[in-house]
């Protein structure tokens, strides 16, 4: 079957390259993304500030065009308005009407998608209890919200058509932590209703409890790809780990193991966290002499 037509997400040699105002390539922003992301997956896509990104949610959603390469979203070309009927969007800082309250802020978009009055009266405050805000928060205008509020409706605003693929830039961003853990555990029960699920957060542990795979991007290319789990064992140590053994086995094991030439150590690989394994990838690509050198803040800690 042709990936193209049964992924949720397929990018072949995707790239983007900005041009200055003479039209000469200025910035490669995305070169050659080669990605298959599939249907009912919480997929993690990382990188640095400046790493494609955001180039790459651009793609998907149509609002930019590839200098080469393709791009396919739900089995149709990226861009496709039909197909972004069916994509939920919530941007690093969503742009609201600040005059409308979060009621009515739902009602306007769901207008927007052409669904029924019927429809939004059963889903608007659905939806509003889904993403933890309460009734008197419903009826105020939203340039009175908190960041963490804005997060709330934006998420909402979102999901408001029903989508089958939901990008999320930093959705936890300016949420306290059982606001972080509301929102892991909607991104939980989204998979769970089988939508696809792009996250895009520099809080890795975030990313490290709710997404099945990740890329690590850097410089515009793909770094590294996989599941997470396989991502963050350590291949190089071995670990045996056993409970309730007498005194006799404890010493027949580390004999066996002496004669493995292994010292002690559980039959499993450790495993090292999302954050160490980004920063190792960001360190690894980038020049000895600095060029194109990196910050990376630390990871916000696990709620």
């Amino acid at each position: 079957m042709n990936p193209a037509n049964s992924a949720a997400v397929y990018t072949k040699d995707l790239t983007k390259i900005y041009k200055d105002f003479w039209g000469r390539p200025k910035v490669t922003a995305l070169h050659d993304l080669n990605l298959t992301i599939e249907r009912g997956e919480v997929f993690g896509l990382l990188g640095p500030n400046g790493s494609g990104k955001s180039t790459t949610i651009k793609l998907l959603l149509g609002l930019i065009f590839p200098t080469r390469g393709v791009a396919s979203v739900l089995g149709q070309p990226a861009g496709n308005t039909v197909i972004n009927e069916r994509i939920g969007f919530l941007p690093e800082e969503s742009y609201l009407y600040k005059f409308l309250n979060g009621e009515e802020t739902l009602r306007f978009y769901g207008k927007l998608f052409k669904i029924s009055h019927r429809e939004l009266k059963k889903r608007v405050p659905l939806l509003l209890d889904k993403v933890g805000l309460d009734e008197p928060s419903r009826k105020r205008k939203l340039r009175e919200y908190s960041k963490g509020m804005a997060r709330r409706i934006g998420l909402a605003q979102a999901l408001i058509n029903d989508p089958d693929l939901i990008l999320l830039d930093e959705p936890t961003t300016g949420l306290d932590p059982i606001g972080t853990r509301e929102m892991k555990d909607l991104i939980v029960s989204l998979k769970k209703q089988g939508k696809t699920v792009i996250l895009c957060s520099h809080l890795l542990a975030d990313v490290q409890d709710v997404c099945d795979r990740i890329t690590i991007l850097f410089k515009g290319k793909m770094q590294t790809l996989g599941d997470v789990r396989d991502l963050l064992q350590v291949r190089d140590i071995t670990q045996i780990e056993a409970k309730g053994l007498s005194p006799v086995q404890i010493e027949e094991v580390r004999q066996f193991m002496a004669r493995m030439g292994a010292g002690n150590a559980a039959i499993t690989h450790p495993t090292t966290t999302l954050e160490d394994l980004f920063i190792r990838v960001v360190r690894e690509n980038t020049p000895a002499n600095g060029d194109g050198a990196v910050a990376v803040a630390p990871a916000a800690s696990r709620s």
